[in-house]
């Protein structure tokens, strides 16, 4: 499926027509019986029963005292008496199988229906793959999905996702994580599709409609609910660390870290999970005009907005833009929350109960919220199926899925350097070395099994990267000596054990080639906070000492951010960034690195070189950095030619501009190439980027074969938020560019638009 993402755009220029306007607005999916089916039944609640849908709680208040079943008396009290909406989590913390999932998820969804009548809804935050579960299929984290510039992946997670997530009786999933990825100190950088907007929005896109299917009012029993997170601009505080505040001027927040969302508003994504910090001094569960105003009213969007983990309670306790819990809350739903993710005081139901009898929750915001979480699951289906036959799902952990996410795995991994190293001679005895070479936590990251990936016991049947290669290539020809270990009996993120580098410098005498693995061992949000990003130092020793050894050193990066490594790159003979490929990224890697297999990825983020020069590639280009966004190397070589624009000599706010180049395999190996195409806006009257992704694909070439490549670019998608907070196109030149080749367009018009949301 070889599509031209720049199309994209094209249904996107709608919503300058519509949404925030007198029309219709696009981003609104309504169905007129589903409607009116929502607003009966919220004519028959009670205020009790509204406010309870109002909140989820965690698991852990319904579990028993041995935490492996759930209490009786519990599931009364919080159904009967409570009258909760939502749960949400694993029981104990752990994953577990599809059965016990489902038979968990039916003890709650039939006592919700006998004590209110309405079917509970359950999230769990399956966010690459059915990763809470023991027997599912898990795929390469979106960061790995980004970085091979080919969205069908990322409909295919969609859609597995979905599938084996219903076996398991789950309707509600907390993905996809449509963040920009544009601060590498941020510890969930990896959660995300990379720095561009344009990549974010194809790949966010593509992955809701994985997950929810073609109509999103009448979800079928292989589709789930989709939650857009985290919204807006979670992903860059200041500090670099989890859940600090972010400082983010109002057009790059409108123009770029808006941009995914809305296009997944206009895909039909059911609901969204709010930004647990602040942006621009404000906490966003708070913040009334990016909730209330950004996310509905000037889009008409009609989904549901519920609370990342315990952060209303934050307006108090961390931010104090609240005086205590009542207050938080009052603040939250007349912001726009809709659901409060609480996730264990059950009080959270009575007090809002009591704001609304004292009018300081208007009645009108009450039923808004209780109408989106009916809308919400009426659209999944659970009134007509709450509970439905897990048994019926025959492709659950299939081979099928297992082959779709090793084929993501293979075409995510990313060669950066190669002086010769690579492939792998047949016959050749291989050292491998490093913290990360026998891990399968480190190879699929957080969210695993577990909340921080501590899910090795879990998966024994997969390769590490360290049994991947001696499966490839022969026990007999492959060495084992770490060198560095991380101390995995500690909570300490990120421990290591005391290096024995020695051992692994004496063990490289019987090799030909070095491979040293290293990174980062698995963790997830807060955790994951480091005070540097350098890599550590007992791995650079590591990587120094091997590679004075005179071997050829292959360095495999296993990260889940770009960890610096600017001392330690030109020692080595080749680098490949693996990522987060997932339970099937070690057999990839010995598929690629053998040469079984070509590489094809491409960074989706720009790789730092400097701690203190952090960059994105849209910004000022004299930075001296790693490798550039889009650098990616493979066994073949392309060329580029024959750019050229098929149109008028000059544009204007509506045309469509219509390229083409011609690029070919000049390689003696068949080889994927992922085709990139990019504007500049040559001058402007607001500093413009100095280049912007518009349009992508990617093609199989054979070796000496050709192929001419077409894109389509709206050109109302190259206007900017100006400083006056208005979208504009203005006259002038622009610059696009393509492997290497450019050619200048002019804009003959200018046009300013004075709806918010242009693209």
């Amino acid at each position: 499926m070889n599509k031209i993402y720049a199309s994209l755009l094209l249904p996107l220029m709608l919503v300058a027509s519509s949404c925030g306007s007198d029309k219709t607005p696009v981003c609104a999916h309504r169905d007129a019986d589903l409607e009116a089916r929502v607003e009966k039944t919220l004519k028959g609640m009670t205020l009790e029963e509204k406010a309870g849908q109002m909140v989820q709680l965690t698991i852990s208040v319904l579990e028993d005292e041995t935490h492996e079943a759930l209490d009786p008396a519990k599931l009364d009290e919080i159904f009967g008496v409570y009258k909760v909406g939502s749960i949400l989590n694993v029981m104990n913390g752990r994953a577990h199988s599809r059965e016990q999932t489902a038979a968990m998820i039916r003890q709650i969804q039939e006592k919700s229906m006998e004590k209110i009548g309405i079917p509970c809804i359950y999230g769990l935050d399956m966010v690459h793959g059915a990763n809470y579960l023991t027997d599912g299929t898990i795929f390469p984290h979106e960061i790995n999905l980004a970085a091979t510039f080919y969205p069908a992946f990322a409909r295919r997670m969609g859609e597995v996702t979905a599938y084996e997530t219903r076996a398991a009786m789950v309707p509600w999933v907390f993905t996809p994580t449509v963040d920009l990825g544009r601060d590498p100190r941020w510890p969930r950088i990896w959660e995300n599709w990379g720095e561009d907007p344009f990549l974010a929005t194809v790949m966010s896109v593509e992955e809701t409609l994985g997950l929810q299917g073609e109509d999103p009012n009448h979800l079928d029993l292989e589709h789930t609910s989709a939650t857009l997170k985290c919204f807006i601009a979670y992903s860059v505080p200041y500090t670099g660390k989890d859940r600090t505040p972010a400082y983010v001027p109002e057009h790059d927040l409108r123009e770029k870290y808006f941009a995914p969302f809305l296009a997944g508003f206009k895909a039909g994504a059911h609901s969204i999970m709010v930004n647990s910090s602040s942006v621009n001094g404000m906490p966003v569960h708070a913040n009334k005009t990016l909730l209330s105003g950004w996310a509905k009213e000037q889009t008409g969007w009609d989904g549901m907005i519920v609370t990342d983990w315990s952060d209303l309670n934050n307006l108090y306790e961390r931010d104090h833009v609240a005086a205590d819990k009542r207050e938080a809350i009052k603040i939250g739903i007349n912001a726009g929350v809709d659901m409060i993710m609480e996730p264990y005081d059950k009080e959270c139901c009575k007090i809002l109960v009591e704001l609304a009898r004292t009018g300081e929750i208007p009645m009108s915001r009450i039923d808004d919220a209780v109408r989106r979480i009916l809308r919400l699951k009426y659209r999944a289906g659970l009134f007509d199926n709450p509970v439905w036959d897990t048994n019926a799902f025959p492709r659950f952990g299939s081979k099928e899925f297992a082959e779709d996410s090793y084929k993501a795995a293979l075409e995510s991994e990313i060669l950066l350097k190669n002086q010769g190293a690579l492939p792998i001679a047949e016959g050749s005895r291989i050292l491998v070395a490093g913290p990360n070479a026998n891990s399968l936590r480190t190879l699929n990251g957080g969210w695993s099994y577990t909340w921080q990936g501590e899910g090795d016991s879990y998966v024994p049947q997969y390769n590490t990267i360290l049994e991947a290669l001696s499966a490839r290539f022969g026990e007999g020809n492959v060495i084992y000596e770490p060198g560095v270990t991380y101390d995995l009996s500690v909570n300490d993120w990120p421990r290591e054990n005391a290096p024995e580098i020695g051992k692994a410098v004496a063990a490289s005498r019987n090799a030909d080639v070095i491979i040293v693995c290293v990174g980062e061992n698995s963790y997830c949000e807060t955790v994951g906070n480091i005070d540097d990003l350098n890599l550590s130092s007992n791995q650079k020793d590591l990587v120094r000492a091997l590679a004075a050894t005179g071997k050829p050193v292959v360095l495999v990066l296993n990260e889940g951010r770009p960890r610096i490594i600017g001392d330690i790159e030109p020692l080595v003979d080749a680098v490949v960034d693996v990522m987060l490929p997932g339970n099937y990224g070690g057999d990839a890697l010995a598929a690629l690195l053998s040469g079984d297999e070509n590489f094809s990825a491409k960074l989706p983020f720009t790789y730092s070189k400097h701690i203190n020069s952090l960059h994105t590639y849209d910004c000022d280009d004299a930075v001296d950095i790693q490798w550039p966004f889009g650098h990616g190397l493979s066994y073949t070589e392309y060329s580029y030619s024959d750019l050229r624009y098929e149109g008028p000599e000059t544009f204007g706010a509506g045309d469509v501009l219509e390229f083409s180049v011609k690029v070919k395999n000049t390689g003696g190996r068949d080889g994927r190439e992922a085709v990139l195409l990019y504007s500049s806006d040559l001058v402007a009257s607001h500093i413009p980027d100095v280049k912007r992704l518009r349009a992508f694909t990617k093609i199989d070439l054979k070796s000496g074969e050709s192929k001419v490549v077409r894109f389509e670019v709206p050109a109302s998608s190259l206007a900017f938020v100006g400083a006056d907070g208005k979208w504009r196109l203005e006259e002038g030149d622009f610059r696009f560019s393509c492997g290497g080749l450019s050619t200048t367009l002019h804009c003959s018009e200018t046009k300013i638009w004075n709806t918010p949301n242009i693209i």
